[in-house]
């Protein structure tokens, strides 16, 4: 007679030992539910404070300047703007008509020329030819580069560039030092740029840079002989406390005839001031 007891279940054990939890995982195990949301609070409140630390706060003026909650500088009545290719193509008889910055009249512009030693800018030629035939003041300037000689980009601005009576000096911007240049290696290009020039146009150039650079590498007493064109943006007041003749108040500005954004400028005088500036008419 067949056996009526069920067999007897085997159990099995994994030959491979699970490994405990660290101490830590165990630690996070036993955590009350109102830890894990405190917890979780925290890391949120660190990622919006880095955020806001780096990403928003260094550019905050210029967003409040995007949305028009930053005024522009007060008591200045002569306006100009400086363009480059980045503007594309121009409007020039809406921008002549219809160009106006808090009520005054565009004045002059700013016309980038050359880079370098080897780099016209794409839409200098016309750019330079039309704000003369539109009737504004105009100016051109050279993007300093840290991979050319002083005297190569002093040559080559030279080649491309003809100023005429009732032009404005020409500009150097420079923004950028090279890292493998001492101080007086830099500063010593600079003026040799600026001395090359100004045999060439018989004026002095106009030296464009930020206040802060400046006060850095080009505070020297030999650079003060040379009209300076501070680029400060967003404040109601310049802070640098030198002379000055020019001042770039923003990079936001907008105008009829220009698609895109533009720099706004200002001169620190009259209107007199400024054609007495201009080549041929100087003092």
């Amino acid at each position: 007679m067949p056996s009526t007891r069920k067999p007897k279940k085997r159990t099995y054990s994994s030959p491979v030992r699970r490994k405990k939890p660290n101490v830590l995982i165990r630690l996070l195990q036993k955590l009350p539910g109102w830890a894990w949301w405190f917890g979780g609070f925290v890391v949120v409140a660190l990622y919006v404070f880095f955020f806001y630390y780096f990403f928003v706060s260094p550019f905050g003026f210029r967003w409040r300047a995007l949305y028009g909650d930053v005024p522009y500088p007060e008591g200045y009545e002569i306006h100009g703007i400086d363009i480059s290719h980045y503007q594309g193509k121009i409007d020039w008889e809406k921008l002549r008509n219809n160009g106006m910055i808090e009520k005054c009249p565009v004045r002059f512009i700013m016309i980038k020329a050359t880079e370098g030693a080897s780099k016209l800018d794409d839409n200098f030629i016309d750019n330079f030819y039309q704000a003369r035939e539109y009737g504004f003041i105009r100016g051109a300037y050279h993007f300093w580069s840290i991979y050319s000689s002083g005297r190569a980009q002093a040559e080559y601005f030279i080649k491309q560039v003809k100023l005429e009576r009732g032009d404005l000096p020409p500009v150097l911007d420079v923004e950028h030092k090279s890292k493998s240049q001492t101080d007086e290696e830099f500063k010593e290009s600079v003026l040799t740029w600026l001395r090359i020039v100004e045999k060439e146009y018989g004026v002095k150039p106009i030296i464009y840079t930020y206040y802060k650079f400046k006060l850095k590498y080009l505070s020297d007493p030999v650079f003060d002989e040379y009209p300076y064109w501070i680029a400060h943006y967003y404040v109601d007041k310049v802070e640098y406390k030198g002379k000055w003749k020019f001042w770039q108040h923003t990079d936001c500005g907008r105008l009829p005839g220009i698609k895109g954004y533009v720099d706004f400028d200002i001169y620190n005088g009259s209107y007199y001031d400024l054609k007495r500036l201009t080549i041929g008419n100087e003092e």
